[in-house]
C-alpha cells in the first residue's frame, strides 16, 4: 500500500535538477519511517532544456521496472506525439515551443527543426525518435488520485466531474482553474503554470511548477497522512515541512 507520495513539477529536459532532486526524495525517504511510496512527475519532462531525449529514455526505463514511479501526461508530450505523427502545423509550433532542443537531443540533424520545416524533416524526426518512445508518450496516464489529492498537469475544469472532464483541459487550463476557489472535491497538485516564488498554496490546488528551466529550481512535494512538505534545487538541504490547517482538515 502506497503511504508516500513524492510528486514533481515541470522538468522540461533539466536532467540534472532532476538528478539532484531524486537524490533528495531518496534520502528523505530513507530518514523517514518505513512505508511503501511512489514518485509522480506531473508531465513536461521534454523540451526547452536540452535533456529532454535522456529525461524519456529514463523515465520510460523507470516506469517499466516499477509502478512506484508514475509520468503525467503534458501538453508538450501531447504536441510532441501530434507533431511526430504527421502534423506539420504542429511540428513547427513545437520546434518553437521547446521541441527543438528535444530533437537536438535525440541526435536530430540541425537542418531538420527550423522553422520552415519540410514534410521530409518530420519523417526524418519521427524514424529518430521511434514508434515506441511516441507510443509510451501517448499513452501517459491524465492524472492520478491518491487519498485526498488528485495529481494532473495542468488542472481540472472546476464544477465538471471528473469523468466529464476534457482531457485537452488537464493539459492546458490556465484561468479558469487558477482564478477559481471552488472546492474540487480533492486539492489538485498541479504543474503547467510556473509560479515566481511558488510553490502556490491555495485551498483547492497546489501549484509545484517553478520554472526549472529557467529557474535553475525544480521543486517536490512530498504527501503523507495529510501533511505536506516541500524540496527544491535552489539549495535548501532537506524537505521543508509547510503544513496547513486547510489540508488537515479537510483529509480528517
Amino acid at each position: 500500500m502506497i503511504e508516500r507520495i513524492y510528486a514533481i513539477g515541470d522538468v522540461h529536459g533539466r536532467l540534472d535538477l532532476f538528478a539532484k532532486l531524486i537524490a533528495r526524495i531518496g534520502r528523505d525517504h530513507e530518514g523517514r519511517s518505513p512505508g511503501a511510496a511512489r514518485i509522480i512527475l506531473l508531465g513536461d519532462i521534454i523540451d526547452r532544456g536540452a535533456d529532454g531525449a535522456a529525461m524519456v529514455k529514463g523515465c520510460m526505463k523507470l516506469t517499466t521496472a516499477s509502478d512506484h514511479f508514475m509520468v503525467l501526461k503534458g501538453n508538450h508530450e501531447e504536441m510532441m506525439v501530434q507533431a511526430l505523427a504527421g502534423d506539420l502545423k504542429t511540428y513547427r509550433a513545437w520546434l518553437e515551443f521547446g521541441g527543438r532542443e528535444t530533437l537536438l537531443g535525440w541526435g536530430v540533424d540541425t537542418a531538420a527543426v527550423t522553422a520552415d520545416a519540410t514534410r521530409a524533416d518530420l519523417r526524418r524526426a519521427a524514424k529518430t525518435v521511434g514508434p515506441e518512445v511516441l507510443t509510451w508518450l501517448d499513452q501517459l496516464p491524465l492524472y492520478h488520485q491518491h487519498d485526498g489529492f488528485m495529481f494532473v498537469h495542468a488542472g481540472i475544469r472546476p464544477a465538471i466531474p471528473l469523468r466529464q472532464q476534457d482531457p485537452g483541459d488537464m493539459l492546458w487550463i490556465t484561468d479558469d482553474f487558477l482564478e477559481s476557489e471552488l472546492d474540487h472535491g480533492k486539492i489538485v497538485v498541479h504543474g503547467h503554470s510556473i509560479v515566481d516564488g511558488g510553490p502556490d498554496l491555495r485551498p483547492n490546488r497546489i501549484g509545484i511548477d517553478t520554472g526549472a528551466f529557467r529557474t535553475n529550481r525544480l521543486t517536490a512535494i512530498r504527501i503523507e497522512q495529510g501533511d505536506v512538505w516541500f524540496a527544491d534545487t535552489g539549495g535548501v538541504d532537506d524537505f521543508l515541512p509547510l503544513l496547513t490547517d486547510n489540508y488537515s482538515a479537510q483529509l480528517r
